[in-house]
């Protein structure tokens, strides 16, 4: 789960990274309540990089401006996404600015410092001033200290940033991170640092542990399931909601009309999967056009397998009427789910939609594809691949 910049820099704060005076705005109107002096800068809050050229971000001095410029940048989409929340900040005129980050390296499967003398947009300078430290076995202030003197930083400069980095590792440790970056980190002439902008993503297996980050997820990626546009064509299917907004992200740049997803949760029992699986797909019968549904799921061992088998079980026992065993006569069958939601199958769309599985990671899952060759499923696995062929059969 990506978080807002102003997200990420509420939880800067509470480990004493320095951020500048700011407020979050939900409509142009609340710039008349302000609590910031002018000059301020307003960015929008997206998810997407590269707001800066997009337009996204608008220097204003006084109310009047705030306003006309809120205004343009509610209406803008970055990357198909629209802003729901502005942060005015107080400008900041630093004298450098440099890049700090901290990942988990999933090749080298350890964490890594990187930092870059020129941080900021321009994308070609911060590569190529990048450093990197890997921490091979315990974290160490040293290590910061190494990666300081690498970027070229001197003096006091040195401990500054350590210190920094220090305090993005503790975060990055305690909260369960796949990324935590700060760029740019201004530097001023006094040589005081501030954090002018922020990221972070948190790993989705972790986010139950996190009951205070969980809370920053949108609403609609609360639930299991949602329901985006009834007359949607593609829904997905996965086990994180990082991979599916992955997969979503893909099939709007190609302009496909996204319906629903479901996304499961790994620690279920198997019946209880089995309920949310078939829960989930009887809602995606509600919808008249939709065609085709992606599963994309990176899996813990042996979940695609449950997962694959729980909608391959879904398809071939579906019949929206069976004979009864008393009369004869033929009756409509109940699900346990359908009982609770008095939704009976009856109302159901009868033509499944085509399923295109992508399983990683799940040597059992991908040999169980074999044995499906009766149900009419697609097994890809580049995401390029899987989002052209979802198009194509929509």
């Amino acid at each position: 789960m990506d978080l807002l910049e102003y997200q990420a820099k509420e939880i800067f704060a509470q480990v004493g990274i320095p951020i500048l005076p700011s407020q979050p705005i939900q409509e142009p109107g609340g710039l008349k309540r302000l609590n910031i002096p002018y000059p301020v800068v307003l960015k929008s809050q997206v998810r997407a990089g590269g707001r800066g050229k997009a337009g996204g971000v608008k220097f204003v001095a006084n109310t009047i401006d705030a306003i006309a410029a809120a205004h343009a940048i509610f209406h803008l989409p970055i990357a198909g996404e629209y802003p729901e929340v502005i942060l005015a900040e107080a400008r900041y005129n630093p004298q450098q600015e440099i890049f700090l980050a901290i990942l988990l390296d999933y090749h080298l499967q350890r964490p890594v410092l990187l930092g870059a003398s020129q941080g900021g947009m321009d994308v070609d300078s911060l590569l190529a001033t990048m450093q990197k430290v890997v921490i091979e076995e315990r974290f160490s202030p040293y290590l910061c200290r190494q990666l300081a003197v690498s970027m070229g930083l001197r003096g006091s400069l040195i401990e500054s940033i350590s210190q920094i980095l220090e305090k993005m590792y503790s975060l990055f440790v305690s909260k369960d991170l796949d990324i935590i970056e700060i760029n740019p980190l201004g530097i001023n002439e006094a040589g005081e640092v501030m954090a002018l902008d922020g990221k972070i993503s948190v790993n989705d297996a972790a986010l139950a542990r996190h009951l205070d980050l969980l809370a920053l997820t949108p609403p609609q990626l609360q639930s299991p399931w949602s329901i985006i546009d009834q007359t949607g064509q593609i829904a997905v299917i996965s086990n994180g909601q990082g991979l599916m907004s992955t997969v979503w992200d893909a099939l709007a740049s190609k302009g496909a009309r996204l319906a629903a997803w479901l996304i499961l949760e790994e620690r279920l029992e198997l019946e209880q999967l089995n309920e949310q699986i078939e829960a989930g797909l009887q809602q995606f019968q509600l919808l008249p056009d939709l065609k085709v549904v992606i599963v994309d799921i990176v899996s813990y061992p042996d979940f695609g397998q449950k997962a694959i088998e729980s909608i391959s079980n879904y398809y071939r026992s579906y019949s929206p009427l069976s004979p009864s065993r008393g009369s004869g006569e033929r009756t409509i069958r109940a699900t346990r789910q359908e009982r609770q939601t008095l939704q009976p199958r009856s109302f159901l769309n009868p033509s499944l939609p085509q399923i295109i599985f992508r399983v990683l990671a799940d040597s059992k899952a991908i040999d169980l594809s074999q044995s499906l060759a009766d149900v009419n499923f697609h097994w890809l696995e580049p995401l390029e691949e899987v989002v052209t062929a979802a198009i194509k059969l929509a």
